[in-house]
């Protein structure tokens, strides 16, 4: 107990514990200015030729500014561990690409700047994390494509949002339209060509809108433009007031912009681009009775139309007006047609029956409609019963014609147990389906009749070659037993099977019942028999001829070597006797004779001499020289 006493005695003697020292800041980058004495915390790094965020960054600062530089993409470890930051400005760089999650770490982030840079596409995690920003700046890249779920983590906060200068051809409108807080929009200077109806009827906080210089020919009146006055100058504008630019589109001034010329505007920039009356003319110069429309005239449809049972069946109609009609087709039943298993409505007025049923025949009507009115056209359609297949009994070596299937005929004892040896090797077939005659390209194939199935639709067939794995479909009407493939390969197995669609009593929904299936296989390709191919006769025909010029030039070289033979050597009308005598004279101091010349070495070719005449003898072979 006397050890406790010494001890208290002690206690105050021993030193106080030091407080905790705050972590020591990061070292400020290279060529970067760093506010670390005070908060909030900074690192300015403009125009100090970087090439990439500085791994060195102070993780407690709540301002980054990077614009200016020669950064290409910003990764996942940039910005990792900045919980603090409030604005981040990645202006006038270079960059191509951001990483997935790249900002993910930035919750309390309020303004991201990432203008000016070479951006072509947002994908949707690349803003992921991003749940208090505000101030989104995409200006001047060269976005081309925007995601749905790019914007979806800021969609309730974000207030400023620009995507101007950029080449943006479509947007995702939904989810434009759930940015409820955003109050100005740049979209100016793209390639918009359409704006949806409805598009910004639920950004009820909008003060500023800009679709200048797009591709627009009109503007659907939308719920928000009928709630606030239209502006088109900020400057003194009411707090309640929308700003609308859409100054640099190529207007079509009809009956659908009559809305937007009652708007009181204090300005005079947009202009009308068609129609040609009003091409070029201000557009709040044109007074409202000359937004005129066209109501729809039909100028072409279909004839009456006869098809078998089973083939696909195309009624056209064109029709003209302003704005250019939308055409719609409505069955002998009354029903409104459109896209769906057995048919194909195009933009353009065709409709397409892809398998016609007996039930099909009818007064098809076209509807021609558009803001003026509506025009409307009758197309008999009649269905008539399914062809018999065309069968024959022998083989051609003649190669079928083009769009005809090749000659049929029953399996060969060859073709029958390469089948057999198929069939063994694959699953079974089902005998309820047979392939009865075949051919290279095309095969009968035949079920027994199914009617017992109550409600039943239609048959379906699904086939393809052991080649691939491409399956192809064919819809058969309920009436057929039967049906002609004709766009087979030659010498390729085939797996096939058939279904029965109904309609199920139970659940009032289509299903489907397989009849059965079989495995086949066609015939090889046969080798075209009759004349021979013009390739060839042509390649005979040079060969020919080629032999014929090399045997001219052969005898006339032949007849030049003879008669250069037979004239000794030397060229035609040239000889031995006729080779020139010289004559040969001299001249003394008194006394004249011949003199005998020197031999003179033979002439390579007959040379023209100067003879001077003195008195001289001719000097030929047949006078000797005398002496001295």
């Amino acid at each position: 107990m006397a050890v406790l006493p010494l001890l208290l005695c002690l206690l105050p003697l021993a030193p106080a514990s030091s407080p905790p020292q705050p972590a020591s800041p990061s070292p400020c980058p290279r060529r970067c200015r760093c506010q670390t004495q005070s908060l909030p915390l900074s690192v300015l790094c403009p125009g100090a030729g970087l090439l990439f965020v500085p791994p060195s960054l102070d993780r407690r600062a709540a301002e980054l500014r990077l614009a200016d530089n020669f950064i290409a993409t910003v990764r996942r470890r940039d910005l990792a561990n900045m919980t603090g930051l409030l604005h981040l400005s990645l202006s006038r760089n270079t960059i191509r690409h951001v990483a997935a999650g790249a900002f993910a770490d930035l919750r309390a982030l309020r303004a991201l700047h990432l203008d000016g840079n070479r951006l072509t596409s947002l994908g949707e995690g690349q803003l992921r994390g991003l749940v208090n920003l505000r101030h989104l700046i995409l200006s001047n890249n060269q976005l081309a494509a925007l995601a749905a779920g790019a914007l979806d983590d800021c969609a309730e906060t974000l207030e400023d949002l620009d995507l101007s200068y950029n080449n943006l051809e479509q947007l995702p409108w939904e989810a434009l339209g759930r940015l409820g807080n955003v109050n100005t929009l740049g979209l100016d200077h793209n390639l918009l060509a359409s704006v949806p109806a409805g598009a910004f009827s639920r950004l009820h906080k909008l003060a500023r809108l800009d679709m200048t210089s797009n591709r627009l020919t009109t503007i659907p009146p939308d719920p928000l433009f009928s709630r606030l006055p239209l502006l088109a100058r900020p400057r003194g504008s009411p707090a309640s007031a929308l700003v609308l630019a859409f100054g640099g589109n190529p207007l079509h001034c009809n009956c659908e912009l009559v809305w937007l010329r009652r708007l009181a505007r204090e300005d005079d920039l947009e202009a009308c681009a068609s129609p040609p009356a009003l091409g070029g003319r201000y557009f709040w110069a044109v007074g409202e009775e000359e937004f005129v429309c066209e109501p729809p005239v039909v100028t072409h449809r279909s004839p009456p139309l006869a098809v078998p049972a089973g083939r696909p069946a195309a009624l056209r109609c064109r029709a003209v007006g302003d704005p250019e009609p939308r055409v719609r087709w409505v069955s002998p039943q009354g029903r409104l047609l459109g896209n769906s298993s057995r048919a194909r409505a195009f933009p353009n007025g065709t409709l397409e029956l892809l398998v016609t049923e007996p039930g099909d025949g009818g007064i098809f009507t076209c509807i021609a409609a558009n803001a003026a009115g509506e025009a409307t056209a009758a197309v008999e359609l009649t269905v008539g019963p399914p062809p018999p297949p065309q069968l024959a009994n022998s083989t051609s070596c003649d190669p079928p014609r083009d769009g005809e299937p090749d000659a049929l005929t029953p399996p060969s004892a060859a073709s029958a147990s390469a089948s057999a040896k198929a069939v063994e090797a694959g699953p079974p077939t089902d005998r309820g389906v047979q392939v009865t005659e075949h051919g290279a390209t095309a095969a009968l194939v035949q079920w027994p009749d199914q009617r017992p199935i109550p409600g039943i639709r239609m048959y379906q067939i699904q086939y393809n070659s052991s080649a691939d794995d491409i399956l192809v479909y064919r819809m058969i009407p309920a009436e057929s037993s039967s049906f002609l493939l004709t766009d087979l390969a030659s010498g390729r197995t085939y797996d096939l099977c058939v279904l029965a669609l109904y309609e199920d009593g139970a659940t009032g929904l289509t299903a489907t019942r397989p009849v059965g299936c079989n495995r086949f296989s066609t015939e090889p390709a046969l080798r075209p028999c009759g004349a021979p191919h013009a390739p060839f006769l042509g390649g005979t025909m040079i060969i020919a001829l080629g032999g014929v010029i090399v045997a001219s030039v052969l005898v006339f070289i032949f007849v030049l070597l003879m008669r250069y033979k037979v004239h000794g050597g030397q060229p035609p009308g040239k000889t031995k006797a006729s080779a020139p005598v010289s004559s040969v004279c001299s001249q003394t101091n008194g006394a004249l004779g011949p003199t005998p010349a020197p031999p003179a070495p033979e002439p390579a070719a007959p040379r023209a001499h100067t003879v001077v005449q003195l008195d001289c003898e001719p000097w030929g072979p047949s006078h000797e020289p005398t002496g001295p």
